[in-house]
C-alpha cells in the first residue's frame, strides 16, 4: 500500500536522494497521518463519551494530538526542504529535527493530561457501557495504526528520516495503548470488572516514556551527535582507497540535517610525488564524494616522507606508543634536524577517560623515547578520541 501511495503521489518516487523527492514524502506521510488520526480520533471520542470510559477517550485525544503532530510533519518537511539562502548556507534540513522535538513536546504534554485523568477515575470511578460495536471499533485502530507504523518506518528507512521513525514508534505505541484499552473493555464486559482507570494509568505511562525518549533523540540531533561508527570508518577507508592516499587522519564530520553532511580530512601523500599531482588528486576525490553521495569533503594535503631514517623512527614512535597503550594512535608524523639534535613532530590521538593528562602522556613518551636517544626531542599535539 504504502509503494502504491508513492507511487500515485510522487514524481520520480524511488530518486530518494532527490529533495524534491523526500520532502514529497515527507508531505505524504503526514496527509495519510492527518487524514488517518482524524477518522480514528473522531470515532474514539465519540465511543468514549457513550461509553463513559476514560480509557477510550483517552486514546481519542492521543490520536487527536497525532493529527496535529502529522500536520506538524507536512510543514516541517514543507520547510526543510527549502535551498540554501544567504541566511542559511547550509540550508535548512534541520528544521526537520524541529518539528520532530515539537511532535515529541505536544505527546509528552498529551502524556501528562491522560496521567491525570486517569489517577481521578481511579479515585474516583465511574461505570461503563461496553458494546460489541465498540471493541470491533478499538481492533479496527490497532489494525490502522499498525499500517501507519510500518508506512512510517518504511518512508523513514528509504530517505533516512528521524521524525519519520519517531512518527512510526509513536504510532507502534499507540497500538499498544490502543491494545490496552480493548483489554480494559474486554475485562468489563466478561467480568464486570472496571480496570479503566488503571489500563488509563499505563497507557500514559508508556506516552510519557516514549515521548521523552524522543525528545532526547531530536534534541541530540540539533545539539549534533557523533556519527556513526561505521560512517566514520567508512568514509576513511573510501578516501583511502584512492592510489596516491597513503593515510587519512583528523576527519570531521558535520550534519545540517538528514542529507546535509560536510566532512573535512587530512589526507597523506607521497612528499616526493609533485604538489600539483597531489593536489589535482584531492580535487578529484572532493568531486566524486559531491557527485556520489552529495558530501560536501574538504581534503589538506598532508606530504609525508618516505626515507629510512624517517621510516625508523616511525616505527620507534610506534613501539614506544604501544608499550604505554595499545589504544594510541599517531599521524602527521615528521622529522627535522637541527643543532640540538632530530625533532620528531607528531599527533597522538588519545582515546576518551585515558588514565593520564594530556600534558602527563607528552611527557611520559618524551622520557620514553628519550631512553632509545638521547638526541631525540618530540614535539607532539593531542588529539582526543571519542
Amino acid at each position: 500500500m504504502g509503494n502504491l501511495l508513492a507511487k500515485i503521489f510522487i514524481k520520480n518516487h524511488r530518486d530518494y536522494e532527490d529533495p524534491k523527492v523526500r520532502t514529497a514524502y515527507g508531505v505524504l506521510s503526514g496527509a495519510v497521518g492527518f487524514a488517518s488520526n482524524l477518522l480514528l480520533s473522531a470515532a474514539k471520542i465519540v465511543f468514549g463519551i457513550l461509553t463513559a470510559s476514560i480509557a477510550v477517550l483517552a486514546d481519542g485525544i492521543n490520536n487527536l494530538s497525532d493529527s496535529g503532530t502529522s500536520l506538524i510533519t507536512m510543514i516541517g518537511f514543507r520547510m526543510s526542504g527549502r535551498p540554501a539562502d544567504k541566511d542559511h548556507p547550509y540550508g535548512h534540513e534541520r528544521l526537520e529535527y524541529v518539528t520532530g522535538l515539537i511532535l515529541s513536546l505536544i505527546i509528552l504534554a498529551v502524556g501528562g493530561a491522560l496521567l491525570k485523568s486517569s489517577v481521578e477515575k481511579i479515585i474516583k470511578p465511574e461505570a461503563l457501557a461496553v458494546d460489541w460495536f465498540t471493541i470491533v471499533m478499538l481492533a479496527g485502530a490497532i489494525l490502522l495504526k499498525l499500517w501507519q507504523s510500518l508506512l512510517y518506518r518504511n518512508y523513514g528507512k528509504l530517505i533516512h528520516s528521524q521524525t519519520l521513525m519517531a512518527s512510526s514508534a509513536d504510532s507502534r505505541n499507540d497500538c499498544l495503548q490502543t491494545g490496552a484499552v480493548l483489554i480494559s473493555c474486554l475485562v468489563f464486559r466478561a467480568y464486570n470488572l472496571n480496570i479503566d482507570g488503571y489500563v488509563g494509568l499505563l497507557v500514559s505511562i508508556m506516552v510519557l516514556l516514549g515521548s521523552v525518549k524522543m525528545v532526547k533523540g531530536m534534541v541530540s540531533a540539533l545539539i549534533g551527535e557523533a556519527p556513526k561508527k561505521e560512517f566514520v570508518e567508512g568514509m576513511r577507508e573510501e578516501i583511502a582507497s584512492y592510489p596516491g592516499i597513503l593515510g587519512v587522519h583528523d576527519l570531521v564530520i558535520h550534519s545540517y540535517g538528514p542529507r546535509k553532511t560536510f566532512i573535512t580530512a587530512h589526507a597523506e601523500v607521497d612528499a616526493s610525488v609533485n604538489v600539483l599531482d597531489s593536489h589535482h588528486l584531492l580535487d578529484r576525490i572532493e568531486r566524486d564524494f559531491l557527485e556520489k553521495r552529495g558530501i560536501d569533503l574538504v581534503l589538506h594535503l598532508d606530504p609525508v616522507e618516505k626515507d629510512k631514517k624517517t621510516e625508523r623512527l616511525k616505527e620507534l614512535t610506534e613501539k614506544v606508543l604501544k608499550e604505554i597503550d595499545e589504544r594510541l594512535g599517531f599521524h602527521d608524523f615528521r622529522i627535522s634536524e637541527d643543532q640540538e639534535g632530530t625533532k620528531l613532530f607528531f599527533d597522538v590521538v588519545m582515546p576518551a577517560k585515558f588514565p593520564l593528562s594530556e600534558e602527563e602522556l607528552k611527557q611520559e613518551i618524551t622520557k620514553r623515547l628519550k631512553e632509545h636517544d638521547e638526541g631525540l626531542n618530540p614535539i607532539i599535539t593531542v588529539d582526543l578520541h571519542f
